[in-house]
C-alpha cells in the first residue's frame, strides 16, 4: 500500500491540479444531471473523452489555460531549496 502513496506524493503539480479540474467537474456535472437536468452528463462525457484524448495526443487545453495562470507550476527555485533541505 505504501507503493501507491509514494507515487500520489510525487505527482508533477500541474497533475494534481488536472486532476482535481476533471474529479470536480466530473462529480459537479453528476450531481447537476441528477438534480437539475440530465443534460449534464454531456459534460461529464466531455470531460472523459478529453481525457481519453489526452492521453493518446499528450495536449490537455486545461494544462496550457493553467500554466499560463499559474496554477500548478513549479518554481524552480523553491524545488531546488526543498531538494537540499
Amino acid at each position: 500500500m505504501s507503493d501507491q502513496n509514494a507515487s500520489c506524493s510525487t505527482m508533477r503539480p500541474m497533475e494534481r491540479a488536472i486532476r482535481m479540474l476533471a474529479g470536480t467537474i466530473v462529480t459537479v456535472s453528476l450531481a447537476l444531471g441528477y438534480f437539475v437536468s440530465p443534460y449534464w452528463f454531456l459534460l461529464t462525457l466531455f470531460v472523459g473523452l478529453n481525457l481519453f484524448q489526452s492521453s493518446f495526443t499528450r495536449w490537455c487545453l486545461a494544462e496550457q489555460i493553467f500554466a499560463k495562470l499559474g496554477i500548478g507550476v513549479e518554481d524552480n527555485s523553491q524545488s531546488g531549496a526543498k531538494a537540499k533541505n
